[in-house]
């Protein structure tokens, strides 16, 4: 999956999303208290995600929030499932 972060220790963190965010190559004490998402949930191929950064020191992490399910797939999964709970009533 590409990302618009760019992890850097000698630039400044900068938030110019949605084309691009600077951000610290690690995370610290600050980030497990002051994160806030950025932008909406984004999808990419089968996973929705969505950019957290820090409000101090500006560390960004992108946060997979969930899989998206493939249609065709849960369609045959449907059907598989439906007809091995039919019951045989000819015997």
């Amino acid at each position: 999956m590409a990302t618009i972060v760019e992890y850097t220790a000698e630039k400044r963190p900068e938030n110019h999303y949605p084309m691009r965010i600077i951000s610290p190559p690690h995370c610290r004490p600050c980030c497990f208290s002051d994160m806030e998402e950025v932008g909406d949930p984004q999808a990419e191929r089968h996973w929705l995600f969505q950019y957290k950064r820090c409000k101090r020191c500006g560390f960004t992490v992108r946060v997979i929030l969930r899989e998206i399910l493939d249609a065709a797939l849960a369609a045959e999964l449907r059907q598989t499932l439906a007809k091995s709970f039919v019951r045989d009533n000819a015997v």
